[in-house]
């Protein structure tokens, strides 16, 4: 059954956004979907029943298009957020002020909730630029929306992840896989779909707030899922030891790359400094538990859209 509240949701043209409009469209709610460029998101349209979901274009750094966004909204999710900057888009321009943008304008047109993406190691005073201004971004929607919810998912996998999805396609074509200081940092990967669970969840429960880390049920070593990546596309690749500060300068090479048109970086030297801690739920934490969520696995999701990547496919058979 159709609900009357609307929710916005500034980034749901994205991997994580589209399974987010997913959920909340499950729940019956209507879904406005913010996005810069909507005219490549019309297939969002027909997510749910005729007219549930809706396209608007919005950019949030123009705080009058965030403004057209949110309004009439009951709801609103900010989703938006970048891995490696380039032109115009800065972690500080989207993360921070962006945040902030859409916060103030929710708060001013009397919104009821708010949910923040956020990520796991999120601080304020972390040499890494996408860290520091999560951190500035949950400060800014904290300062406008006391009740909001921050949700801190580690390394978010499932079918159009940039994780798994991207250390498959290198072992492809290269002979030897890189294990930054050793592949000793912890991660906690969790399923897109849990990630948009919580979301949902925390959209239509109104005594839901604070801080949630988002992890899958197991911890990993970086070189446990490399290890992982290489047995399920059955293809074996040497994994080699690389210094912290070897990798820098890999990253800046990936900067350098990007200069060029059309140019994604394959690593950045911020990419570096996140490579170096752990990723995983602090033991205090609330978690996926608490919004009354089972945490999916790993290995129960990921080699089902990793099989692209065998070498015959679907029809492979493991040596």
């Amino acid at each position: 059954m159709l609900r009357d509240e609307m929710i916005t949701v500034f980034g749901g043209s994205g991997f994580v956004g589209r399974n987010v409009v997913r959920a909340l469209v499950k729940k019956g709610y209507r879904v406005r979907v913010a996005t810069r460029r909507p005219h490549l998101a019309l297939d969002m349209k027909v997510t749910g029943v005729v007219g549930q979901v809706e396209l608007m274009q919005a950019n949030v750094r123009n705080r009058a298009s965030v403004e057209r966004a949110v309004t009439g909204a009951h709801g609103v999710v900010n989703l938006v957020g970048l891995l490696a900057e380039g032109g115009k888009q800065r972690f500080a321009s989207l993360q921070a002020h962006g945040a902030q943008n859409i916060a103030e304008a929710a708060a001013e047109a009397g919104v009821q909730s708010f949910v923040q993406m956020s990520a796991i190691g999120a601080d304020a005073d972390s040499k890494s630029q996408y860290a520091s201004t999560k951190a500035q971004g949950e400060a800014a929607v904290l300062a406008s929306f006391p009740d909001a919810v921050i949700l801190r998912p580690s390394i978010i996998f499932g079918t159009e992840d940039e994780f798994f999805n991207r250390f498959a396609d290198m072992a492809r074509f290269a002979p030897v896989l890189p294990l930054p200081g050793g592949g000793e940092m912890k991660m906690q990967p969790v399923f897109v779909g849990d990630v948009a669970a919580s979301v949902a969840a925390s959209i239509a429960d109104t005594s839901t707030r604070g801080v949630y880390e988002l992890g899958g049920p197991r911890v990993y070593s970086y070189k446990e899922l490399m290890k992982f990546i290489l047995k399920t596309i059955d293809r074996p690749r040497f994994l080699v030891p690389v210094p912290m500060f070897a990798m820098s300068l890999l990253g800046l090479a990936g900067e350098m790359a990007a200069i060029l048109p059309f140019v994604q970086p394959f690593l950045t030297r911020d990419q570096v400094i996140l490579l170096g801690e752990d990723n995983i739920v602090a033991a205090d934490a609330h978690g996926l538990g608490d919004l009354g969520i089972t945490p999916e696995t790993v290995e129960a999701v990921v080699p089902n859209y990793l099989e692209r990547y065998r070498r015959y496919g679907q029809f492979h058979e493991a040596t």
